[in-house]
């Protein structure tokens, strides 16, 4: 029987190891993965690579895998924030790498690591900053960057459910990066705020399909004194 359950997330995110690359979905607080980043700062692995929309607040999403020290490079659209501080000084003190990438640029990387696709061309960022460096080509008189895909050794994503073979579904807003996410990762980990049987779920909600989904845990509606809130 099909059974992608861990028990915790400490558990679920164990065997990731230092130097490795972690997709971690969310828009702002929106589908933000926060228990299994929490995990990860708990279990403290080092030298990563991480791929996320923005860096969040200190003490949850990415910002708290950077102010642990765990964090060597960031592949972000938005990463300064009014609680930037520890990234700004490391960045300063060139203790951590950052990668800027357009919004839907760093979308269209992430889904084409997915799709098999290493690299495409795109007129976002042509003639600025972000463009240097980067081969470029002509297409209809406009001029294009190239930019490559990305693939995760790990994707940390938030689903509203999700069967026991992976099925998620989202609600809302979580449906942001963690859908793209969850295909462009070797091992990709989802919480969860609850786990049915096989066929409970409506096929025409279901927006990450089982065979992306490798990892699930299923979240506790009180986790420190805090209640949940689900998005």
């Amino acid at each position: 029987m099909i059974q992608k359950r861990f028990e915790t997330t400490a558990k679920a995110v164990a065997d990731i190891q230092d130097g490795a690359t972690l997709l971690v979905g969310g828009f702002g607080g929106s589908g933000l993965p926060s228990h299994l980043i929490a995990a990860l700062v708990d279990q403290g692995a080092k030298n990563l690579t991480v791929v996320s929309n923005n860096i969040g607040a200190v003490s949850d999403g990415v910002a708290a895998l950077i102010s642990n020290n765990q964090v060597k490079k960031i592949i972000c659209s938005f990463p300064v924030g009014p609680h930037a501080d520890d990234l700004i000084a490391r960045l300063q003190n060139g203790t951590i790498e950052l990668e800027i990438s357009p919004q839907g640029t760093l979308a269209e990387r992430i889904r084409a690591g997915g799709a098999g696709i290493p690299a495409f061309f795109t007129p976002t960022a042509a003639h600025t900053e972000l463009g240097e460096d980067k081969e470029t080509r002509m297409y209809n008189g406009r001029l294009h960057v190239l930019e490559q895909a990305i693939i995760g050794d790990y994707a940390f994503i938030k689903g509203h459910r999700a069967d026991r073979w992976g099925n998620l579904v989202y609600n809302k807003t979580q449906r942001n990066f963690n859908p793209v996410m969850a295909t462009a990762a070797k091992i990709t980990i989802a919480e969860v705020d609850e786990i049915v049987e096989v066929g409970e779920l409506d096929p025409e909600n279901i927006a990450t399909p089982s065979v992306y989904v490798h990892r699930l845990v299923k979240l506790e509606p009180v986790r420190e004194g805090r209640v949940l809130i689900n998005g």
